[in-house]
């Protein structure tokens, strides 16, 4: 019987235990590049007009969902107003954080010498960042960047 009572006891507490354990963890924040390397980036960015990009893309998505849920024209404005570009620029750049600046610097000249990789470019192509720009303009749609 005191066996049964001390795995009981074990059993609830190690029940109580666990769950603190698990929310305590939390994730590390995301890698970025250095202050040197996020420069390179964001002429990177321009050339590849990858700002534009994200932003017509959230327009795009606003329009569908104006369309599709029939919204005024004052609740299309507010959600359109709601983006801004530096609310999903730390996704870029942790998708640059691989490179050093050697690197970087080569894929500067490549953008902006060839207009190909203007277009088809590795922000675009990658699964990871057309992702997160999906959650990013769903969370626009949403309204979840509007000031309130």
């Amino acid at each position: 019987m005191k066996n049964l009572k001390k795995h009981a006891f074990l059993a609830l507490y190690l029940c109580l235990l666990i769950p603190t354990i698990c929310i305590s963890q939390n994730p590390p924040p995301p890698a970025m590049p250095s202050q040197q390397n996020k420069i390179i980036v964001d002429k990177i960015i321009e050339a590849a007009h990858y700002k534009t990009y994200v932003i017509d893309f959230c327009l795009a998505k606003i329009n569908e969902a104006s369309a599709k849920e029939g919204w005024n024209e004052q609740k299309a404005m507010e959600i359109t107003e709601s983006i801004n570009y530096k609310n999903f620029r730390d996704a870029i750049y942790n998708l640059f954080v691989v490179y050093d600046e050697v690197e970087l610097e080569t894929l500067l000249k490549a953008y902006e010498k060839d207009t190909a990789y203007q277009s088809q470019n590795i922000m675009t192509t990658s699964k990871v960042l057309t992702n997160n720009l999906n959650i990013f303009a769903n969370d626009i749609v949403k309204g979840k960047y509007i000031s309130k």
